[in-house]
């Protein structure tokens, strides 16, 4: 009990920071490129509450987590209309990118603090306790895997508005039609998850990735923590 009450500590505050800077760096992009529309609505908060999908924040995830299922969910998404871009195509693809690369960003901030802390630690003549190196490490995961999850190429994913946005245009008309189905897409990919737990069906195409990108940003809290202590 005390085991899951800690990583629940550490977990959830992980989530929240980086479900919210992933939905606000849409907004700001959005906003950069001409379309006020998250301004307006008031959603370029860093206020978590401001973001909450009671159904994907709240509902699908805790049952999922009860039923002991994959744990999916999501944020509200951010406003951003297309026709109000200076440049509809490339702005959409800046604005769906702008989420995964705040993301990894935040990884690599993860990786610094986690470095330099660990390394005056150590200066001082101590090791790192546990908790410090876990909750680094998660935060860092959580990033990594958010960002790389959501530039698959599924709608209702960035990564697919970055694939429509870079779509010849006789076909980007086509693969915008499959924006309207994104939700059963994403149903269809949880179920599947659920239903073949050993199908491999994350594991063998985000997760390799996710651990390659992980141990980079390892090395580098290694390598700033070793030139802190020495």
């Amino acid at each position: 009990m005390t085991e899951t009450l800690l990583l629940a500590v550490i977990l959830i505050p992980c989530l929240i920071v980086a479900i919210v800077f992933h939905e606000v760096a849409h907004g700001w992009v959005a906003l950069a490129l001409g379309d006020p529309t998250a301004k307006e609505q008031r959603r370029l908060s860093l206020n978590p509450i401001r973001h909450v999908d009671p159904i994907g924040t709240l509902l699908v995830p805790g049952a999922l987590a009860l039923f002991g299922g994959p744990i999916f969910g999501w944020a509200k998404p951010v406003p951003v209309r297309g026709e109000r871009l200076r440049d509809p195509r490339f702005g959409m693809v800046a604005v769906a990118a702008a989420g995964p690369g705040t993301n990894l960003v935040l990884a690599l901030v993860g990786a610094l603090l986690l470095g330099a802390v660990s390394g005056a630690i150590i200066a001082a003549g101590a090791m790192p306790p546990e908790w410090l190196v876990t909750a680094g490490g998660t935060f860092i995961l959580i990033n990594v895997f958010l960002a790389l999850f959501n530039l698959l190429p599924i709608p209702p994913f960035d990564g697919s508005h970055i694939v429509g946005g870079l779509l010849p245009r006789k076909w980007a008309g086509n693969w915008q039609k499959l924006q309207s189905l994104g939700m059963l897409f994403f149903v269809v990919l949880i179920a599947a998850t659920w239903a073949f737990p050993d199908s491999g069906l994350i594991e063998n195409t985000v997760l390799p990735p996710v651990l390659w990108l992980q141990e980079h940003y390892f090395a580098i809290a290694e390598w700033v923590a070793r030139g802190i202590a020495e």
